[in-house]
């Protein structure tokens, strides 16, 4: 494995911009679910059914807002679509916090609404960074900054509760949040090249990109996410099954190294790998968890597991962008991400069912037949033609 793919990527200072940027821009999103609960049951003395509905109403809000302000991102740019997120946050965040349980489930769902569209931006910002043959390089690098976000995020808040009020975490996250959205207006990154600017002159038509191979690829990327929300839900269960409930922490962070791994090897290989393999390995290798008999047992498969977890996502993002016209890719990497969020949302009960009839192990492997499946299906559907986007653009503007 070769690290001078990484070397050119990180020597490109709007790449390296883009990705610090979505770093911090990540951090409140994967904080919020966390510090919501932990708000809604010891500060607003609310039950943790009432919690979930605030992380879940909220996650649904952000999921409907990904195609619309993808969307709003092709026809209108950057900075007019990041600032009128930046000022519904900073308002509905700076009130939330501070009321009752009715009017903090309206405001974060609003919020939600109104969410910097982070992850069309921050991917198409890494795309137009970087030369055509780095792209999935950089997505990797991509995908390794969500998991360490991912990572540090809910630590960090769940540390700050121990010391201060809730109430002031959550404010301060979330306002953390307005202000990198300020700097990524003020930053304004380009999210096409020069080359894509001037194809995408003529407006696309949703029919010429939206077709099976691009559902195929948004079925792909939410999948992925029903296997990761689902063992984690697993995870938990066999924790507490085995009365380890303290070890937790180090098993996911195990999961997430494993991660960061398979990232980092996939951003390095010569050749990309199909979406469809690589959510079929993840399936494939979470099954196994369901055997486990000790968390260090569990720790040692959820290292193999995690390998996939990256890679999978960003094979699908990287995919989506070749088979969308630059043009509408905000679009695209909207629905993309609703997709994941959907994902989320789904993996959770579907585990939980599972576990409530299977014990543990049902959760690992409910979620790993279903990402099969759709594996399957993925890999049935038509490989897409080299240079599509291309082809679309130029058609669309002879």
């Amino acid at each position: 494995m070769s690290l001078t793919p990484y070397r050119r990527v990180l020597a490109v200072r709007d790449a390296r911009r883009v990705l610090l940027l979505g770093f911090l821009l990540r951090l409140p999103i994967f904080s919020a679910g966390v510090i919501l609960t932990l708000h809604v049951v010891t500060h607003l003395h609310r039950t943790y059914t009432e919690a979930g509905l605030v992380a879940a109403a909220g996650t649904i809000a952000i999921a409907v807002s990904g195609p619309w302000r993808g969307r709003l991102l092709d026809r209108l740019g950057l900075r007019r679509v990041v600032a009128p997120s930046i000022a519904v946050n900073a308002v509905c965040w700076s009130i939330a916090p501070f009321v009752g349980y009715w009017a903090l489930l309206v405001l974060s769902v609003v919020a939600g609404l109104f969410v910097v569209p982070t992850f069309s931006v921050i991917r198409q910002g890494v795309i137009a960074a970087v030369t055509e043959v780095d792209r999935r390089t950089a997505l990797s690098l991509d995908g390794i900054v969500v998991e360490l976000a991912f990572m540090a995020g809910p630590l960090l808040v769940v540390w700050l509760a121990t010391v201060v009020s809730t109430t002031w975490v959550l404010f301060g996250i979330e306002m953390v949040g307005v202000v990198v959205g300020v700097l990524l207006w003020w930053a304004n990154p380009p999210l096409r090249d020069a080359a894509a600017d001037g194809a995408s002159a003529a407006p696309v038509q949703r029919a010429d990109w939206f077709r099976l191979k691009f559902v195929l690829l948004c079925a792909a990327a939410a999948a992925s996410t029903i296997v990761l929300t689902g063992s984690d839900v697993a995870f938990v269960a066999a924790m507490q099954r085995w009365s380890a409930t303290a070890s937790l922490g180090l098993v996911l962070v195990v999961w997430s190294v494993g991660s960061i791994l398979g990232g980092l090897v996939y951003g390095a290989i010569s050749r990309p790998l199909p979406p469809a393999l690589l959510l079929l390995g993840l399936a494939v290798t979470t099954a196994p968890m369901a055997l486990a008999t000790s968390p260090w047992m569990l720790a040692a498969l959820s290292l193999l597991a995690g390998i996939f977890c990256a890679p999978t996502i960003t094979a699908t993002v990287d995919a989506i962008s070749r088979v969308v016209p630059p043009s509408a890719r905000g679009e695209a990497m909207g629905w993309h991400g609703s997709s994941m969020t959907t994902g989320s949302a789904l993996g959770a009960p579907i585990g939980g069912v599972a576990i409530d009839h299977f014990g543990f192990g049902g959760g690992f492997v409910s979620v790993s037949i279903l990402g099969a499946v759709i594996a399957l299906l993925a890999a049935a559907g038509a490989r897409p033609r080299a240079g599509r986007a291309v082809e679309v653009e130029h058609r669309l503007a002879a």
